[in-house]
C-alpha cells in the first residue's frame, strides 16, 4: 500500500477528470486559502460604513462586504464563462453531427478503393515535347 490507502496502479486513475496527485494540492490549496480567510475574518470584525445615495447609510462587517466585493466580480464572470463553454460544447457536438452524416458508410468487407501501400512508385511526369520555334516571316 502506498501513503494515503492508494494502491501503487490506483494512484494515477483519474477521479472526475483531476488525478490523485493534484487532489492533494488541491484540498492543500483549500485548507490555506480557509486558514487565511479565517485570520482575516478574526482580526477585521468591524464594521464599515457604506453612503449608498442621499441620506441611506449601511454599516457592514468588513468580511461580510469583502465577501460580496468578491461575488459581485466573480459571478457575472464565472456565468460568462459557464455559457461560453456550454455555446461551445453545443457548437462542437452540431459539427461532429454534420461529420458523421458527411462520412460515407462503407459496408463490411468492401474495399474502400486502390490501395495506395501496395503500389509502385508513382508515375514520372515528363516534359512536354518541345515545339520548333515559330517562324517570324508570313
Amino acid at each position: 500500500m502506498a501513503f494515503g490507502g492508494a494502491s501503487k496502479s490506483n494512484r494515477t486513475k483519474p477521479v472526475r477528470g483531476v488525478f490523485r496527485p493534484a487532489w492533494f494540492l488541491l484540498i492543500l490549496f483549500w485548507c490555506l486559502t480557509s486558514a487565511i480567510v479565517a485570520i482575516f475574518t478574526y482580526g477585521n470584525w468591524t464594521w464599515v460604513t457604506i453612503n449608498l445615495w442621499d441620506d441611506l447609510v449601511a454599516e457592514v462587517n468588513l468580511p461580510f462586504f469583502v465577501l460580496g466585493t468578491f461575488l459581485a466580480g466573480f459571478v457575472p464572470t464565472w456565468l460568462y464563462n459557464r455559457i461560453l463553454c456550454w455555446r461551445l460544447c453545443r457548437r462542437l457536438a452540431q459539427l461532429e453531427h454534420v461529420i458523421a452524416e458527411l462520412r460515407p458508410v462503407v459496408g463490411m468487407g468492401v474495399p474502400l478503393g486502390p490501395d495506395l501501400g501496395t503500389a509502385g512508385p508513382p508515375p514520372m511526369l515528363t516534359a512536354p515535347p518541345r515545339q520548333p520555334p515559330l517562324d517570324p516571316r508570313p
